[in-house]
Formats: structure tokens, sequence, C-alpha cells
């Protein structure tokens, strides 16, 4: 009996994850072989793509707009790590055991409600050249209020990161915040038995226990800016000159603005390696920590 319902259980296994199966597979592996098949063409979305081999990977090599999204796509890594992710990894742990913490938090939680697209319309009625803040600045006279924040790179690709790190730091604040409320209380409690206390109880009991947790918060905060798209196009469409284009504003202007979509689905194709192979990178280190330390 058991060796009959065993088969049959195995068939309606097969039965629930198929549709799950096969969403993912439409959504996203269908529509990725499609972009990898258009990259090896020349297409303007009308006419039928033409078969050019490698011609788009070797344009895409000898541009040298590559080289300023790179760069930028770089700043913004590099930018989102130190600041959306540790200032929050530091709100969190400055708040935790405040009475009334939450409301502490409250204000850096409210931004993230906003989308991207929103920030950026929001932060370019202030960050242009005659927006809030120049005015600000010239109406307290104080230096500083003719800045141009967005009119020349990297300082424009700063200053969006800055922006960007306004928006994200709540939801990263609240992911740490989770995470010191799952360590369990008997190691902290004996930490401060034995007269540890502020940056030793942190350093060598907190960090330590939430470190599962910041591999997901720093991994997820990599893939984010990585794909960076939505508050750059609003806040500068990658200009001026393309001085502050990422990756993924560049795969948007070849692709719908200039109609040539197998150049565009070549520098998506090369994103998504770039993400892959940084994702993949950093977890196999994390995993490899984690295994020196068990």
């Amino acid at each position: 009996m058991a060796a009959r319902k065993a088969p049959l259980l195995g068939r309606l296994r097969i039965g629930y994850v198929s549709p799950a199966v096969l969403f993912v597979a439409v959504l996203l592996y269908l529509p990725f072989l499609w972009t990898a098949y258009l990259s090896l063409t020349r297409y303007d979305g009308l006419t039928s793509p033409e078969f050019v081999g490698l011609k788009n990977f070797g344009d895409l090599l000898d541009d040298p707009a590559l080289l300023t999204s790179v760069r930028n796509t770089l700043l913004w890594v590099v930018g989102t790590l130190l600041l959306p992710v540790g200032l929050g990894l530091l709100v969190a742990v400055l708040s935790y055991d405040l009475k009334g913490g939450t409301w502490y938090r409250l204000p850096f939680m409210l931004p993230y409600a906003l989308s991207g697209a929103g920030l950026g319309l929001v932060w370019s009625f202030i960050l242009t050249k005659d927006g809030v803040a120049n005015q600000l600045l010239g109406a307290l006279g104080l230096p500083g209020g003719h800045t141009s924040f967005l009119q020349y790179g990297p300082g424009n690709t700063i200053a969006m990161v800055l922006v960007w790190t306004w928006q994200q730091l709540g939801v990263n604040t609240l992911l740490f915040v989770v995470g010191l409320q799952s360590i369990p209380k008997a190691p902290i409690e004996a930490a401060r038995i034995d007269g540890a206390s502020g940056w030793q109880l942190f350093r060598h009991i907190i960090w330590p226990l939430m470190r599962p947790l910041t591999i997901v918060v720093v991994g997820l905060a990599l893939v984010a800016s990585l794909k960076t798209f939505d508050i750059v196009w609003v806040l500068t469409q990658g200009g001026p000159g393309r001085s502050s284009e990422t990756l993924g504003v560049t795969m948007y202007r070849d692709t719908f603005v200039a109609n040539d979509y197998g150049y565009g689905s070549a520098v998506a194709v090369f994103l998504t390696v770039v993400t892959g192979l940084a994702s993949f990178i950093y977890l196999r280190s994390q995993l490899r920590k984690e295994d020196a330390r068990a």
C-alpha cells in the first residue's frame, strides 16, 4: 500500500509545482532567451531580425559610453553598500534598545513609500540649477547657491546615490531590526554579565549573529544597484551627454530611444552576466566564510 502511495504523491507534487515552474519560465526564461537571440541580430523592431553574430558585443566593447556606464554602475554599487546598508544598520542598532524606537525609525521609513519615478520627480525640483536647494542656499546667504548638482559627472551620480539613500535607508533599517529581534537573548545577556557593552558587544556578539541576514541584505542591495534605472532616467535621463548613465539606462536608451533592439539586447545580456557573476562571487565568498567558521 505504501509503495502505491509513493508514486501517487510524487505525481501530485509535480502537479503542485508545475504551474509555478511554467509561470517562471514564461515570464523570465523565455524573454531572456529571446533577448539573447536578438543580441546576435540587427533589429529595429519593424523589419525581420538579421543575424550578425557577435558584432553587437564587439561594438559594445568599443563603445566609449560603456566605460562611463560601468563606472557609474560601480559608483552605485559602492554607494549603495556604504550608505543605505551601512546607515540602515547604524540606525537599527542605535534605535533598537531605545524606548519608543519605532517612532525614531518612522521618519526613515516614510520615503520608501515613494516609487523610484516619484522619488526622481520630487528631487528634480530640489536639485536642478534653479531648484529648491539652490534657492534656499541663496536665501540664507550660504555658499553653493549656484551649484549644478546634476550637470557634471561623476558628481551627478553621487548626488543621485544620496537621493537613493534617502529612500532605501528605511527598508534596510527595518530588515536589520528584524534581524536584531531574531537574535537569541541568552548570548547577549551573558556577554553583558561578563562586562561587554557598546562596540565590544556589537562586534563580538550581535554582528556575528546577524551575519546570515546581512548576507541577504547586502546581496539584495548589490543586485538592485547593478540594475538601477528609474531614478536616473527621471532625474537626468543619463545626461548631460550620457555622463550619468548606468548599464540599465544604456540598455533602455539603445533599445527604446535609438530603436536598435539588437544592440540594446546585447547591453541587456551584458548586464545580466555582470549581475549574475557579481551575485555568484559574493554568495560563494560568503559561503566559504561560513564553512570556515563551521
